[in-house]
């Protein structure tokens, strides 16, 4: 099982290092980790390039948790009765690749995206519970960051209760929930002082500086 984690996460990694959000910015030529948050993920897209850019940004970090996790559910590993727990680590894998990809000096995204995606992956029956909290979070607090923490922290729980009994699953679930606090402790820090962007701010860019 050991060998088959490491595989799972490794393989991840390698799907989680491709930075939607710096490709994106790369054709308009820019490296959007220079503006804004310094995030090559969505909502620095959003905010840097657009709804549009922030749109493909999202549903490419999501895919990439999607693709990998189904091939190995459903080719690589689907004959081991663990492949749900390895899917998790593959996700695992992908988020650590997106926040911290080796190709661009460790300087990614948050991971909420891929988390996203990975969740998906892992129990689709979590969007119908999942989507709403981050739309009404949002769409209260106007804080992208508020609805991306609390989907996080939503995982574990929702793992729980979905796989009673799973120590090892809940573990790893909640690696998840520890992995974007700590990339949002800007984030957390700002809203506590009250000065965190919110949702429809834009970023001013500039080609010439």
């Amino acid at each position: 099982m050991v060998i088959n984690i490491i595989i799972c996460i490794l393989l991840g990694y390698l799907f989680g290092c491709f930075s939607t959000g710096f490709f994106i910015g790369k054709i308009k030529k820019i490296d959007i980790r220079q503006y804004g948050s310094k995030s090559s993920g969505t909502t620095n897209a959003l905010r840097t390039l657009g709804p549009k850019a922030g749109a493909l940004t999202l549903l490419g970090d999501m895919l990439k948790a999607l693709i990998v996790i189904l091939l190995v559910r459903f080719v690589f590993f689907s004959n081991l009765d663990y492949v749900r727990l390895l899917s998790l680590y593959t996700g695992l894998g992908v988020v650590l690749g997106h926040n911290y990809p080796v190709w661009l000096k460790f300087k990614g995204g948050k991971g909420i995206a891929s988390t996203a995606g990975a969740m998906v992956a892992f129990d689709p029956l979590i969007i119908p519970f999942a989507l709403p909290v981050f739309l009404i979070s949002v769409a209260i607090t106007r804080y992208v960051s508020v609805g991306s923490l609390l989907i996080a922290m939503m995982f574990p729980i929702w793992t729980a209760i979905r796989n009673p009994g799973e120590v090892h699953m809940l573990l790893v679930a909640f690696v998840y929930t520890i992995l974007a606090f700590i990339k949002h402790s800007a984030n957390i820090k700002r809203l506590l002082n009250g000065t965190e962007n919110k949702l429809g701010q834009r970023v001013k860019i500039d080609k010439m500086g």
